[in-house]
Parts: C-alpha cells; sequence; structure tokens
C-alpha cells in the first residue's frame, strides 16, 4: 500500500479529504480542502483561502493524480473559504455539502455556514444555497440514508460547544435541525457509514478518531479510539485527523490526513511549513467482537470497486 496515499503537489495541505466514484469517468475522486501550507502570513491565514482539491484514481485508489480544484463555487467576490467538503450521489445527482467562510481570515473568528451544490458530473457545480441551520458557525457535514426514508446530516457545531448536531431531510434540500447527536466532549468531523451489521461513526477528537456504534442513527454508543497511536509508514506519525470512510463490498477503508511534522513537538506547534504540511493516508477496517477496529500499520492492498 502507498504511503502517503497522497500530497497535495501545490499547497502540501491536503485535508478532510472525502471519497466519490465519478460515474462518468469511471474514476474515483479525493475531494479534499486544500491548505495553503507553504503560506506565509499572519495567525491562521494558512488554514482560510482554501480551495477544494481534486486527485483521481482509475487503479481502485492504489495510486492517485492531481487534478486541479472545483471552479464555479463562488457566489459573492473575493478570495472566499471552502473547507472539508461532503459529497453524495443520488436519484443522478451529486449532492455536495460544503463549510463557507467569507474572506481570509486570520483567527478563528467569524460565521461559517453550509452551503449546498449540486451537479450531473461533479464538474459543473450549481448553487442550491446555505443550509439554516443550528447555529451561524456549523462545518464539517456528513450525511446518510435513514432506515426508515429520508436523510440524516451530522455536523460540527462550533455554536454549541463543538458538539455534533443533526438535521433530517426527505429530500436532501430542505433540512431541518433536530438538535446534539453527541456532546461528549469538543470534537469535529463526524462521519457515518454501515459496516458488519452496524451504523458507525467516527469523529476527529484530536486525540484520534472516535468511534460510536449505533442500530438506528438515534443512539450512539461510545467505543473507544482508532488513529491514536502514530504509524510506521512514510508521514503516518501523530494522530489520524478528519476522516472519511468508504464500504466497498465486504471492505472498509478509512482514508485520514496527518501533520507529520508535528509528531516531535510538544505542543503540536504550527510554526512553519514543515509543521503546517499535511498527507493523505488509508488503511483498512475492521469489526472484531463486535467492536470497529483498525491498524494502520497492516500491509494491504486497496481495491475500491466502481459503483
Amino acid at each position: 500500500m502507498q504511503a502517503p496515499l497522497f500530497r497535495d503537489p501545490i499547497y502540501d495541505g491536503a485535508t478532510d479529504p472525502t471519497l466519490i466514484y465519478n460515474r462518468a469517468a469511471g474514476e474515483w475522486w479525493l475531494v479534499y480542502t486544500s491548505r495553503r501550507a507553504t503560506a506565509e502570513g499572519p495567525g491562521v491565514a494558512w488554514v482560510h483561502g482554501s480551495d477544494l482539491g481534486v486527485a483521481s484514481s482509475a487503479d481502485g485508489g492504489r495510486t492517485w493524480v492531481y487534478r486541479g480544484t472545483l471552479s464555479g463555487l463562488d457566489f459573492e467576490w473575493g478570495r472566499n473559504t471552502f473547507w472539508a467538503p461532503e459529497i453524495v450521489w443520488h436519484d443522478g445527482i451529486y449532492h455536495m455539502y460544503v463549510s463557507y467562510i467569507q474572506g481570509v481570515r486570520t483567527d478563528w473568528s467569524g460565521p461559517r455556514t453550509i452551503v449546498h451544490y449540486t451537479s450531473a458530473d461533479l464538474l459543473d457545480w450549481r448553487l442550491q444555497g446555505p443550509l439554516r441551520l443550528s447555529s451561524d458557525r456549523v462545518i464539517d457535514v456528513c450525511v446518510h440514508e435513514k432506515p426508515g426514508g429520508g436523510f440524516r446530516m451530522w455536523y460540527k457545531d462550533e455554536g454549541n460547544g463543538s458538539a455534533t448536531y443533526a438535521a433530517d431531510s426527505d429530500d436532501l434540500y430542505e433540512w431541518k435541525p433536530v438538535g446534539a447527536a453527541l456532546a461528549h466532549r469538543g470534537h469535529e468531523g463526524p462521519n457515518v457509514f454501515r459496516f458488519k451489521g452496524s451504523y458507525w461513526m467516527i469523529v476527529d477528537e484530536w486525540r484520534g478518531q472516535g468511534v460510536f456504534r449505533s442500530d438506528d442513527l438515534e443512539s450512539w454508543e461510545p467505543q473507544g479510539l482508532i488513529l491514536d497511536e502514530s504509524g510506521l509508514r512514510d508521514d503516518d506519525a501523530g494522530f489520524g485527523h478528519h476522516a472519511d470512510v468508504v464500504v466497498s463490498g465486504d471492505e472498509a477503508y478509512i482514508f485520514y490526513f496527518t501533520h507529520p511534522g508535528r509528531s516531535q513537538t510538544e505542543a503540536g506547534g504550527k510554526a512553519g511549513y514543515e509543521q503546517r504540511r499535511s498527507s493523505v493516508q488509508a488503511a483498512r477496517l475492521e469489526v472484531r467482537d463486535g467492536r470497529l477496529v483498525c491498524d494502520r500499520n497492516e500491509v494491504f492492498e486497496l481495491n475500491l470497486k466502481a459503483e
């Protein structure tokens, strides 16, 4: 297995990966926040002003080539910020939900919104509008079909203790907030998937990925951490951050990013390119004795199947 799986060749700041199968091209796309790790500037300006980068794979995810950034997303003038895309396919349409911040900020202030786009080909995106959710500081969306019909969305609500909040929809366009889903501690990056007969949610707790299991997408049972210890592969040091999971046939693969240059720093400093740069990695998931487990040092062959 190639490690790291991918590094952004422009800014070297690939984070928040999401994977989607491009049906027209017959290839997998990795869409991610393209942080500007090489950019100098005050504060956390390098985290802002980010586009959504794209890499593609025609061999089931074993190798990736950088393709550029998604265009046509801006709906107001200026250099703005796009974070953490979520893309789902339903009834012939791709739906993308992305965190949006106006401008390039040097701190963590200001409102944050989830914006909805649709596309038939992953290239030409039509704005459907910002969503009205539980506060004006919401980021990091994931979406999954509900067992009884309709859809549920989970997201980080920084206006409510950085907990995971949820919203429901019948059609992926109109969303109604339904309250907190996980509020055990501050976290971000929820991702929900079904594997081996259960629903699972992973969240980035900044100490590894918190794991939760559910039978109904309503109540969640905590099951500890994965990706909480450094791996041995190239650039796989430190915690695994903001992850996406693809269930492909009988296998499940987790895609996450690392800040390998921070692994030897006491407080995870962010000054300088080496501590800002990031790499995308992949590992295989298993369920053993009813618990989700991940050996990030396992030797395996990634094989994402066509959808």
